[in-house]
């Protein structure tokens, strides 16, 4: 298991950026895929991003392709996520999880990502 603190949250406007962290504890991060998600009020947690256990492979949801960009550092145990031109309806409280069976098991606290119009 991995604990896992999400960061870098905020109040911004249409068309900003944000770049989210997630610092991971432990000695075996750089063995789990890592993922982003996000849930919205009223809505179910959505899948945003996932980055692969190298950082080699990317993938994306569609509505945040070409925005968003999942990244990682294995020798600071964190990833990352570059928010760009970012919308209102990209308001959600975002988590990091890391994957374990090809599932998310181990998730952060969240941090909240308000976007004004």
């Amino acid at each position: 298991q991995v604990q896992l603190v999400e960061s870098g949250g905020g109040l911004v406007q249409a068309g900003d950026s944000l770049r989210l962290s997630c610092a991971a504890s432990g000695r075996t991060f750089s063995s789990y895929a890592m993922g982003w998600f996000r849930q919205a009020p009223g809505r179910e947690r959505e899948y945003v991003a996932r980055i692969s256990q190298s950082g080699s492979f990317t993938y994306y949801t569609d509505s945040v392709k070409g925005r968003f960009t999942i990244s990682r550092d294995n020798a600071k145990n964190t990833v990352y996520l570059q928010m760009n031109s970012l919308r209102p309806e990209d308001t959600a409280v975002y988590y990091c999880a890391a994957y374990r069976d090809y599932l998310p098991r181990d998730w952060g606290q969240g941090t909240q990502v308000t976007v004004s119009s």
